[in-house]
């Protein structure tokens, strides 16, 4: 069967799941899922000396769905910790919801090939895990949800939790949790806020007890059951993963420029502004342009939102933007401001992204750049996989944000690895081109045909339009057409969009 995309999607897929019909063609028709009511009384004590013991105490059973949450990213602890505890007591079939997975994760392979873990459910995947997964490991395919999709399906009981384990940065015995302090002190616990709100049964597991009552509180008591005190929950430098400093490279420059003239043509440097980018070289060297002509023009922002960084701390406290809304710290700069700055908002990933809500943070952005794996010439973008066809990453808040912006910006250069970037029909849709409004490349810029009123802004500034037909051209007589990947017909992971249906899949690919 084909979506509105013209996707194929196998009949198996199909038959259980709603296939995409537009970017906002599907309207929310379920309530929100309401876990068990429970209580503790006067006395009972929340602190359990291990995680055994917890498994114990929940009981944690084969077949359970447990969650996890990607604040501590690439320093991450607790998923490998709670995993060993399952295979030592002998439980298997679980279901992992992994708001991501990174390379840090790799011992979920082994949990994997013993039947610990049976089901992946996660809104990035990078490293050894992915490639594991690219080539079958898994006998069911994974469900790749974007960041507000993943809330969307937390809130709207697709996508029940039995035991939400929390890395928890600093804890009070009682069950309050916050990201700013601690050893691992991370920033914003934004994407652990759904599970803790909607699990049926919720454990904070912490390397830093404070004394009772906790402040500030980012996920309260009140939906704690148990906390758990171990030696260490991760890494804390793991939070920096990736580029987070502006690229020197003078293409990344001249594309994030181009980018920023964008935003100023189509009339969105002004005051009041809103402004989502990226953690990656070109994306911050674009919020650097952003940056000289708001102090140019006078302009205060109203606020940046999404994953934060320090360059974005420091238009805050530079007075450019009022606020910044943060689900998510991108390095240890975003955690320390945080912690002080109270125009420094923690929010949830609903709050941030979710489609079926009464008004998520991205429908009120002004501007978003973003990037990409590839882009067609109907303006699909991937960011899940490579060329190769192995999974490398997720939506995230890519989709979200794309289909919530006024102006949505991909900055790619034209060749990545000597291999063209816009091509016919992407390997794996992941944002659809309805959403996206431009493409920034360093040999010129396309407009999507939907928006001609800002293709003409873009013109009238003096920027360099192209048709995106006329760069794909251009980049295969640079680097010649690339061959088409083959993949096999196993389904290894479904692709959702950020209202639950079925945008794309992914193929195993060829070992």
């Amino acid at each position: 069967m084909k979506n509105q995309l013209g996707r194929e999607i196998p009949e198996a897929i199909a038959k259980n799941r709603l296939l995409y019909a537009g970017a906002f063609g599907t309207e929310p028709t379920m309530r929100r899922y309401a876990p068990q009511v429970k209580r503790i009384l006067p006395g009972q004590s929340k602190l359990v000396d291990n995680i055994e013991d917890v498994f114990k105490k929940i009981p944690v059973k084969s077949g359970m769905t447990l969650s996890f949450h990607h604040h501590l990213r690439n320093g991450d602890g607790v998923l490998n910790m709670v995993l060993d505890t399952a295979a030592r007591l002998g439980i298997k079939d679980l279901k992992i919801a992994a708001s991501s997975i990174f390379p840090v994760h790799a011992p979920l392979i082994e949990h994997i090939k013993n039947g610990v873990v049976t089901e992946l459910d996660t809104n990035y995947m990078s490293g050894v895990v992915a490639q594991a997964i690219s080539h079958g490991i898994l006998a069911k395919p994974v469900t790749m949800r974007t960041h507000g999709g993943r809330a969307r399906a937390i809130e709207c009981g697709q996508l029940k939790i039995d035991v939400a384990f929390v890395a928890a940065p600093a804890a009070d015995d009682y069950g309050n949790i916050n990201g700013t302090q601690g050893l691992a002190a991370c920033g914003s616990l934004g994407y652990a806020i759904p599970d803790a709100e909607y699990a049926e049964h919720v454990v904070a597991i912490t390397d830093h007890l404070e004394e009772y009552p906790l402040t500030p509180v980012s996920i309260e008591q009140t939906r704690v059951d148990y906390v758990v005190k171990v030696d260490s929950i991760g890494d804390p430098k793991g939070i920096v993963s990736g580029t987070t400093k502006i690229t020197k490279d003078p293409v990344g420059l001249r594309i994030a420029e181009n980018a920023a003239k964008t935003i100023e043509a189509a009339g969105l440097i002004r005051d009041g502004f809103s402004f989502q980018t990226g953690a990656g070289g070109a994306s911050l060297a674009a919020a650097y342009f952003v940056r000289q002509m708001m102090e140019k023009k006078g302009v205060t922002g109203s606020f940046a939102l999404g994953g934060i960084t320090g360059y974005m701390v420091e238009m805050l406290e530079s007075g450019l933007f009022k606020k910044l809304l943060d689900v998510q710290g991108f390095d240890l700069e975003a955690g320390r401001s945080i912690a002080k700055n109270p125009n420094h908002m923690e929010i949830s990933a609903n709050f941030y992204a979710s489609a079926f809500n009464s008004g998520s943070a991205v429908n009120r952005l002004d501007a978003v750049i973003l990037g990409a794996t590839e882009i067609d010439t109907d303006f699909n973008v991937n960011v899940v996989t490579g060329s190769d066809g192995v999974i490398m990453g997720g939506s995230g808040g890519h989709s979200d944000a794309a289909a919530g912006a006024k102006v949505t910006i991909i900055v790619s250069n034209l060749l990545r690895g000597r291999l063209p970037i816009i091509v016919d029909h992407v390997l794996t849709a992941t944002t659809p081109g309805e959403t996206v409004d431009v493409v920034v490349t360093e040999r010129g810029i396309a407009v999507n045909p939907l928006r001609p009123e800002l293709k003409e802004q873009l013109l009238q500034a003096g920027l360099p339009v192209r048709e995106i037909h006329e760069l794909k051209e251009l980049a295969e007589k640079m680097a010649g057409v690339p061959k088409q990947i083959e993949t096999g017909d196993r389904v290894v992971a479904v692709v959702e969009y950020r209202d639950g249906t079925v945008i794309d899949t992914v193929r195993q690919v060829k070992d």
